[in-house]
């Protein structure tokens, strides 16, 4: 078996030829769809609320609709058995289409809740299935670089979803920045009917839904989304603990259960894989935090809608330039990128834990340097993600493959709710919803960006743990003991 990391004999090109063309296209253009929603709703939110009220649930816009992102991507390979790769995927547009038209129309935070919810579920669908047929689309040769294209892909649209929410937002109109998603969704249909097979043949077998351990996956989210609106922070305190309790509660399941949500060893502690998918949910972790960066721009330096969604959205380009640059990297140099990536989001996230509390109307040096850090908290999310998706297709046995492809969507719709619903208690619990002066905003600054900071420490030793067993066993052992 080849080691993770592009092939010497694969190129770019490769991905944009033949069949792998058709791929490409159907499966970037489904990430694109589901990130520019994304960073749409992110940029208009404190417009939003605004304009139909509902601080307080700020943060359960994102919350709801990865929450039911994550179910829908449980379903995600079940539905693709049965009804094919191309109904599959009409059946996710449709749902996400559904969604975008309630949100355009919400009279209150209430319907724009249950939008974003429907949303979510169209939309994980979309994702789940994008991630889902790699190892089936492309020889394994490209899988690196496949993965580098469908994330790459998500860290460039992130451009476009602010820039189209920052222009609805400051014209008044951010009704229309959920409208203009249907006719765009249309299209996407009907690339989808024309270009992809009736059914997908993957020779897997069918198996029911693991209901307990996705009720506790999404239990643990929607603990913290309910109890961030309250104040104090007995509550913050309660519903974290009670939510790593569910957690734990879902690893000691998975371990007996013999209907899994992930691939066996994902969730053992110690195993090779659990090290890989907790590095993937802890950068993913990190990056959550930019879902608030408009709301501190607008409110601590009166930065207008549109340029606070640009300069939040530069994380992208730092994600994307780096992913591009090192899905060539194999061996001792794709491990030390590996261990290098959450060392760039901790300093990022510092750094923003320094500045953006100090933050004054017109400070143009100040927002140079949330850029740049912004910049390297994408960049350490880009520099090793194509190589930790490689690593987990790897570390799993060749009959478990299309459960490890489903679960690599899980765990990052999983820690983007997570993370969201955590950021959303800690910033409640500090001053974020705070009327009087800026005072409280600027504290929940602080204590948000450097409390998320930890999660890029514990990246740096999660990762360390596997690169350290790749360069003693390489990729062959874990095949028979995973």
């Amino acid at each position: 078996m080849q080691e993770p990391g592009a092939s010497a004999n694969s190129s770019w090109a490769e991905l944009f030829t033949g069949k792998q063309a058709i791929a490409s296209l159907v499966l970037s253009g489904g990430i694109a769809l589901h990130a520019v929603n994304t960073y749409i709703s992110a940029t208009m939110l404190p417009s939003i609320t605004a304009d139909i009220g509902g601080l307080d649930y700020y943060a359960w816009n994102t919350s709801l609709f990865i929450l039911a992102a994550i179910l829908s991507a449980a379903v995600a390979g079940k539905v693709l058995q049965r009804i094919g790769a191309r109904h599959s995927f009409f059946l996710a547009a449709v749902v996400f289409m559904t969604g975008s038209a309630l949100a355009a129309i919400a009279p209150n935070m209430g319907v724009m809740l249950l939008g974003r919810s429907v949303q979510g579920a169209g939309g994980g669908l979309i994702f789940t299935l994008c991630y889902s047929m790699i190892a089936f689309m492309y020889p394994e040769r490209l899988w690196s670089r496949a993965f580098a294209l469908l994330s790459g892909t998500w860290g460039i649209t992130t451009l476009f979803g602010p820039a189209i929410g920052g222009i609805f937002a400051e014209l008044g109109i951010w009704r229309a920045g959920f409208g203009v998603l249907v006719p765009v969704t249309i299209l996407y249909i009907m690339a989808t009917l024309a270009l992809l097979p009736k059914h997908q043949e993957n020779g897997g077998s069918e198996h029911p839904i693991p209901l307990g351990q996705l009720a506790l996956l999404a239990g643990s989210v929607l603990v913290l989304s309910i109890t961030s609106v309250f104040e104090g922070i007995i509550w913050s305190v309660l519903g974290f603990a009670l939510s790593i309790a569910m957690i734990l509660t879902l690893m000691k399941r998975e371990k007996k259960a013999s209907t899994r949500l992930f691939p066996k060893g994902a969730l053992e502690w110690g195993s090779p894989l659990f090290f890989v998918f907790a590095s993937m949910a802890l950068l993913i972790l990190c990056v959550n935090t930019e879902f608030f960066m408009p709301f501190y721009l607008q409110k601590l330096f009166a930065v207008s809608p549109l340029w606070a969604g640009y300069i939040a959205a530069t994380v992208s380009i730092g994600w994307a330039s780096m992913e591009v640059y090192s899905a060539r990297f194999t061996d001792q140099a794709m491990r030390r990128v590996v261990n290098i990536g959450p060392v760039l989001m901790a300093i990022g996230l510092m750094t923003l834990a320094i500045i953006l509390p100090v933050g004054t109307a017109g400070n143009l040096m100040a927002l140079v340097v949330i850029t740049l850090a912004l910049i390297c908290i994408g960049a350490g999310i880009g520099i090793g993600w194509p190589h930790l998706g490689v690593f987990a297709l790897h570390l799993t046995p060749d009959d478990d493959k299309e459960n490890a492809a489903s679960a690599l969507a899980t765990v990052q719709t999983f820690a983007v709710a997570f993370g969201t619903a955590l950021a959303g208690l800690i910033a409640n619990s500090t001053g974020f919803n705070s009327t009087v002066g800026t005072t409280g905003i600027a504290n929940s600054a602080f204590w948000l960006f450097s409390s998320f900071a930890v999660f890029g420490v514990l990246g740096f030793f999660s990762a360390r743990k596997i690169t350290k067993w790749h360069a003693s066993h390489g990729m062959e052992e874990p095949q028979t003991q995973a």
